[in-house]
């Protein structure tokens, strides 16, 4: 297998992202021993999930004498505002295609854009994602993106829709990798690892990561928008993609993909009351901050996947905590 090392690379994520036990929710809900790893708190425009992609994202971009990053993402986009901040600390120039209607007031992730000084062009899809595979939306952004002047294109690298390509998802092979030694450190067996999903990719490398290592950990998904069509196929296929990157012919199956579409509500960016709740419990009972766009969904999973005896007492279970605060202070409750 290929080593991450001989990938281009821009090291700026604060790794390894702490490992912590939730003592007190894990006597609340009275199931699994359950933790968290703190990719919320890894650095670079506010933390994130999205900065472990851009570090092999923005490797290549420079590799390949980039000017200019381009990429996508919807209003509440942690990825988008990830991007812009490592564009500027890397010197470069971020051009944002955030897909919804302009505010008429910026807060949230979109206030940190316009901060970063990013060029933002707003585009109205629509409900056209739920019509469509990932794979076909990518095509399609990029084509309307070269419909720009302003993009140019002799010196701009274009990131996909949330890093979803095996270049980003490099990232999360590392993070199966530190997981799995900070488990061996203390003596833990992870039988699962709990992350929100919205373009797949974090799920499809940590997939990778842990079945190069030939760890037992599974990954379970949390679809935090039903945005795409066939998109079990989709993980599995970018999983298989990202171990042939590495060198590996390891096939995944769509029935290999642990995705649970339950917990989506009304859309993608309307929390649904257990949303709500899973954000209050965890503030109260860990004093930890959720979002209301991804990591609030994928705990409202978790805790009724443990209600559901999916999730057993016995097991350790570690939640992914893939960022996303600034998203709560764009809304009410």
């Amino acid at each position: 297998m290929k080593s991450l090392d001989e990938f281009p690379r821009v090291r700026f994520a604060h790794l390894p992202s702490a490992l912590e036990e939730m003592l007190n929710l894990s006597k609340a809900l009275g199931g699994p021993s359950i933790w968290v790893k703190r990719d919320d708190q890894i650095g670079l425009g506010v933390g994130g999930n999205k900065v472990r992609k851009l570090e092999f994202l923005m490797g290549e971009a420079l590799s390949k004498g980039a000017k200019k990053v381009v990429t996508f993402g919807g209003v509440h986009s942690n990825h988008v505002r990830q991007t812009a901040s490592a564009a500027r600390k890397l010197g470069l120039e971020p051009i944002l295609f955030i897909l919804g209607k302009k505010p008429e007031k910026y807060k949230g992730n979109l206030l940190l854009d316009r901060l970063y000084g990013a060029e933002l062009k707003f585009v109205d899809l629509g409900e056209a994602g739920g019509r469509m595979t990932i794979e076909t939306a990518e095509k399609l952004m990029r084509g309307m993106a070269r419909l720009f002047p302003s993009v140019g294109w002799r010196e701009t690298y274009i990131i996909p829709l949330g890093g979803h390509s095996p270049v980003g998802c490099l990232g999360y092979v590392n993070a199966a990798f530190e997981l799995a030694k900070q488990a061996e450190d203390r003596n833990l067996k992870v039988d699962y690892v709990v992350a929100a999903v919205g373009t797949g990719g974090t799920m499809a490398g940590l997939m990778a990561g842990f079945r190069l290592l030939g760890a037992g950990t599974k990954v379970i998904g949390i679809d935090v928008g039903g945005l795409w069509k066939g998109f079990k196929g989709s993980i599995a296929r970018m999983a298989s993609q990202v171990a042939e990157l590495l060198g590996e012919k390891v096939p995944f199956r769509e029935e290999d993909v642990l995705l649970y579409e339950d917990y989506v509500g009304e859309a993608y960016a309307h929390p649904t009351p257990e949303c709500w709740e899973a954000i209050r419990l965890l503030a109260r009972k860990e004093g930890l901050v959720l979002d209301p766009i991804y990591t609030g969904k994928a705990m409202a999973g978790l805790i009724d996947l443990v209600c559901k005896g999916v999730l057993k007492e016995g097991e350790t279970v570690v939640f992914l905590h893939t960022g996303g605060s600034p998203s709560l202070y764009a809304f009410e409750f």
